[in-house]
Parts: structure tokens; sequence; C-alpha cells
């Protein structure tokens, strides 16, 4: 009976296992069943109402954002407008196009079944920095999903988003053949702002049918497609096109589309693009302000959210700002100089009113034949006002190395001597330079020298009163952004040996006239949504960078018209009839630029006067080739601002 009952225990302990290994698996099913069951509820849900991959007709309409002057009034640009849409059928697009964009977008597009884990993996090993790239952004995405998405839906990173992208992914592979969906993405790929399409690309940029463009220009279109609005040619990105150009190239040559012998040549073509036929309004500040934001908010963003931008240009200075620069840039070319830039800043609020970055946006490069970028002495689309690495500003610096010596205890009576100088040896060179007239007057206070412009006592100033390294520090702290560390100057740094920007320059100079507050230049007011909400509103505020009493000083020096007559003459074009006006110029070394600086307590403005490929103008100084541009800007927008004040 004992053993029985022991039997008996061995068999419901058994049992108990069996059961308890039974319940398990019965939960692990029934957790499956449940996982599969949401899956497919999940994309029941999210695939209800997508629209129908048959049906290229339902797209959905983005809104384009607009960007206006600081009035709201004067729409400037567009970024998508009407669409510039025209289909070709996929035999009448040649197969060096087709192989570029099959190389750069999705070299496996024929054999995956529309989505790529290849590329996923290969995109998320990227974007973590865990492999190398030429770019580090990549979405991983094939021709077909990017297909789906750019003709049906938004790209908001949401996992819904993405699901709905999956499902009409799949349904478009079923529906449609390769070649389908190839001809599909090749009419709809967007190319730039409202450029949409192969055929209005290659009319767009080449003024050609698809069928004529060469393999330089076909690797080129295939460029724009990562982000056409960035690498827009007629925009400040040009030579990082034609750089993933030859990265076109190079992938096309990878993946056995292009030979070697093929390669070579269409990567030192030149390429030269049609000019751009979209309305455009003050080109140089609207593209400035396109850099920034896409930088700050993304392409897909601006495209899509019908953003309003209100700039800080004033649409009145502008077009006074253009007059000038056209008329007295067309004299010039008496000089030898062939192009100018102007900027005008409220040095109080730091907002940019006026931007000229080329006499002529709209005209031709100069001479004929010549290579925007490389060798053309007037070249229209350069924005010679923001642009690197920027150009030598010549005695305009000097005000930077007055204003350290002057913070450091020295005022505009300490005596200077003006002599015939050997600074020693820099250059591998001894360094004895002349005045500009080549004269030398002795003992001479620092407010004549500084007036006056002499070279040998600014020398003297930044040698044994300043300091080559504290004169840099100040004119960074002031808004120079482009000078690098002293040991690369000497002592023509307060000659303008270091390079800037027009735009810096002028709003460095802007701490001179608000008594030594500094205020980073501003281009943008705010922004809106499409619904009118506030996305941005510019609250910058100034901070004090430089000692009052010396901003004060430079200003009472540069506004002295008595102590800079002996040189400039007392009807200069440095000065404003009605108008207390502090102003500067500047001639670089050999008469390479031309410069003219000067401000009021309410505008401050900069002239830059020359070649755009850096070839010597005649022996004419900046007060010359560009404080006549100055004057007539300075003149006419002083008027205006005053009688907008009395209004």
């Amino acid at each position: 009976m004992a053993k029985s009952r022991h039997h008996k225990k061995v068999y419901e302990g058994k049992a108990t296992k069996w059961e308890r290994g039974a319940r398990i698996f019965q939960l692990l099913l029934s957790l499956l069943l449940f996982v599969f069951i949401g899956t497919v509820a999940v994309f029941l849900y999210v695939a209800k109402d997508l629209p129908r991959p048959e049906k290229f007709s339902e797209l959905i309409l983005l809104q384009s954002t607009k960007i206006y002057d600081r009035s709201g009034t004067v729409l400037l640009y567009e970024v998508s407008g009407e669409e510039k849409r025209e289909v070709i059928p996929l035999s009448e697009i040649p197969e060096h196009l087709k192989r570029a964009i099959l190389a750069t977008e999705d070299a496996e597009f024929y054999s995956h079944f529309g989505i790529s884990f290849k590329g996923t993996a290969r995109a998320v090993l990227i974007n973590l920095g865990l492999r190398p790239s030429q770019n580090r952004a990549q979405g991983g995405s094939t021709i077909t999903q990017q297909l789906a998405r750019t003709s049906f839906l938004t790209r908001e990173k949401t996992l819904v988003r993405k699901i709905r992208e999956f499902v009409l992914t799949i349904e478009l592979e079923r529906r449609y053949s390769k070649d389908q969906i190839l001809e599909f993405y090749l009419n709809q790929i967007p190319f730039g702002a409202n450029i949409y399409g192969v055929r209005s690309a290659a009319e767009f940029y080449f003024n050609k049918e698809p069928k004529e463009l060469d393999l330089a220009q076909a690797a080129t279109l295939a460029a724009l497609i990562q982000a056409p609005s960035y690498y827009s040619p007629h925009g400040s990105h040009k030579e990082e096109l034609l750089l993933r150009k030859n990265y076109v190239l190079k992938r096309m040559l990878t993946e056995g589309f292009v030979s070697d012998e093929e390669v070579g040549p269409a990567k030192q073509q030149d390429v030269v693009f049609k000019e751009p036929t979209l309305p455009i309004r003050a080109p140089h500040l609207v593209l400035h302000v396109l850099d920034y934001l896409k930088e700050t908010y993304g392409q897909d963003f601006l495209d899509e959210n019908g953003l309003r931008i209100f700039t800080s240009l004033d649409w009145d200075l502008q077009q006074i700002a253009q007059q000038a620069v056209t008329e007295f840039a067309e004299r010039n070319k008496a000089f030898f100089a062939h192009n100018a830039a102007l900027v005008a800043i409220d040095p109080i609020t730091g907002e940019v009113l006026a931007m000229v970055g080329s006499k002529d946006w709209l005209g031709t490069p100069y001479p004929e034949g010549c290579t925007p970028g490389k060798n053309c002495l007037f070249d229209p689309k350069f924005n010679v006002a923001t642009a690197l690495p920027g150009r030598q500003p010549g005695s305009a610096f000097k005000p930077f190395v007055y204003a350290t010596a002057f913070q450091k205890g020295y005022d505009d009576k300490t005596m200077v001597a003006d002599e015939q100088t050997n600074f020693g040896v820099w250059g591998g060179k001894e360094y004895i330079p002349q005045n500009y007239d080549g004269r030398f007057r002795g003992p001479v206070t620092l407010r004549q020298a500084l007036a006056q412009s002499l070279n040998i006592p600014s020398i003297k100033v930044l040698m044994e009163f300043a300091g080559i390294e504290d004169s840099i520090q100040t004119a960074r702290t002031m808004g120079i952004t482009t000078l690098k560390n002293a040991s690369f100057y000497g002592p023509a740094l307060v000659l303008g040996g270091g390079e800037v920007h027009l735009l810096d320059l002028v709003s460095a100079y802007g701490v001179f006239a608000t008594n030594g507050r500094r205020i980073p230049p501003v281009t943008i007011l705010k922004i809106q949504d499409a619904r009118g909400s506030l996305l941005y509103e510019n609250r910058t505020s100034p901070i004090q960078v430089l000692q009052p009493g010396v901003a004060q000083l430079i200003t009472n020096i540069l506004s002295d018209n008595e102590a800079r007559t002996p040189v400039f003459g007392p009807r200069s074009p440095l000065v404003i009839p009605g108008y207390s006006v502090a102003a500067k110029t500047g001639t670089t070394q050999e008469f390479k630029d031309g410069w003219a600086i000067g401000y009021t307590k309410n505008l401050v403005a900069g002239v830059w006067a020359g070649n755009n490929d850096g070839t010597l103008m005649h022996r004419e100084p900046g007060v010359v080739v560009a404080s006549p541009i100055w004057n007539r800007f300075m003149g006419k927008a002083l008027s205006h601002i005053q009688s907008k004040k009395s209004n």
C-alpha cells in the first residue's frame, strides 16, 4: 500500500511539470497571436485611408514658404509656388542620366522588392558614425520609398508615417514594374524650388532636353537630388555642388555604369548653368537668409509648412543701395573695377537694412567666357558681402588698432613720428612701408594719424602701443569673425593684412556708433507658421564690448573733417552735407580692393569695390572707387530716414 502511494506521488509530480510547460507554451502562442493580430490591426488602421497608388493625382498639396521685407508688404521670394513639372517617358531619358541617379540614390533598385535592408543598415551605421561616408546624413530610402513619400506623404518623422510609407512602397512594387516606378520617380523628384522631374530640371538648369545632357550635366542633376536648395548653382554652395557631381561620377564608376575614360573628362569639364528665371528681390540677402533657415530648420520643414519669414530688410533703403551701386560701379569700369557691394545696418538693433552682394544679380559674367567663381572680373551671383574667405580691408582696419591703443591709456593727443622706418624682417624681407602719398610729416598726433590714414604712424601704434594680439582680440570682440592667430600677422595687420567680410566690417563699425555696444547682424525679425502662430522672434540684446569713451573718441576722430583735410581735401566724398558722419576708407596693397565705411548713431553702411577674381584695379584708392557709392547711399538713406520720422 505504501509503495502504491509513492508511485502516485511521482506520477502526480510529472504531470504537474507537463501541465506547467503546456501552460507556458499556450501563453507564448497567445502572445504571438496577439502581436500578430495587433500588427495586422495597426497596418489595417494605418492603411485604411491611404491614397491609392494607382492614382498619382492624389498628392498632398504643400504650402509655400514666403520671405518678406520688414514691413511684411513686399514679397521678396517664394520658396515653393507654381510647380514646374513636365512628364517624359522613360525611353526619352538618356541612360547616363538614369544611371547617375541610380548610382547615388538606389544602386540596388532592380534587385530589391522596394525595401533595402542592406541600405537601411548602412544608413544607420553612417548616421551613428560607425562607417565613414562623404555624406553623414543617410536616409537609407529606396527609390520606391522616396516615390511613395514625395508623392503621397509628408516627411514628418513618426512611426505611423513610416508604416504608411512601408505599405505604399509594397503596393507600388506590387502594382508596377521597376521601369514604371523609375519613370514615375524621374518625373516626380524635386530638383529645386518648384522644379520637379528630370525634364523640367534639364530645361531650368541647362536649357536642354534630357536627351541632350552630357555625362557631367547628368551627374550634376543627380547631385542636386540630395539637397536641391542647398546645392543650387545659383546660391552660395555651387562649389559643393560640383564636388558632389564628382562624387556621383565616382559612384557610377564603382557600380560599373561608366568607364575611367568617360569619368576623367566629365570631372574636369566646366559645367555652365542657365541663368535662373524665378522672380526674386534683394537676392543676395534672400539667399543668405535661406542658408540660415535650411541650417536651422531643415529643407523639408522649409518646403512643406507654409512659413512666413519677415526679414530685417528695408525695401526703400534696398532700392537706394542698389541704385547707388549700379550707377557708380558702372563708372568704376574706367578704373578697371568691375563690381561693387554694399551693406547697411541699424547699429542699435543689428538689423541688416540693405544688402547688395554685386552690382547686378541679373548681369552676365564678365569677361565673356570666364568661369564664375574662378576668373571673372564681374560675377553677378557671388555675394561679396558674406563670401569666404573675405577680402583685405586696407586702412579700414585701422580704427580697431587705435581703439585698442586708446583702451590702454593712450589718447588722440599722443604723439608719434611719421618718418621712414625699418620695422625689421617680415616674410623674409625688410619691411619699410610708405604712406599713400610718399611723404613724411614728422611728429603727428594720433588724431592726425588716424584721420589722415597715415601708414607709418599707424604701424607704430600697432607695434608699440596696441599690440598685434590685443588688436586682433579687439576686432574679434567687435564682430570680425575671419581673423587667424596673431602669429599669422605682422606689422601689415593695421594696413588691412587680415581678410574680412563686408557684413562683419559694417557690423563691427556699428560698435563705434553705439558707444561700444555690440549686437550681431540680424536678418530675420520673426517667423510665423501657416496659421500665423509665432515660431521665432528676434530678441537679441547688445553687450558692452568697448569702453564708451574709446568708441566716442574714434567717432570724433572719424568725423573730424578738418583733421583729414590735408590728405582728403575739405569736400571729399566722406562729407554728407547736413549730417555729422564718421567715415573711413581703405585700399589694399597694389589697389586690389577699395573700401568706404561710415556711420551715424542710427545707420552704418559699408561699400567694397574691385574685381571678383582679385585682378588689380588701376591705381585708385577706396576714396575714389568706393566712397562715391557710400556717399550717394548715405545721403539719400539719411534723408529718407529723417522724412519717415517726421511723418
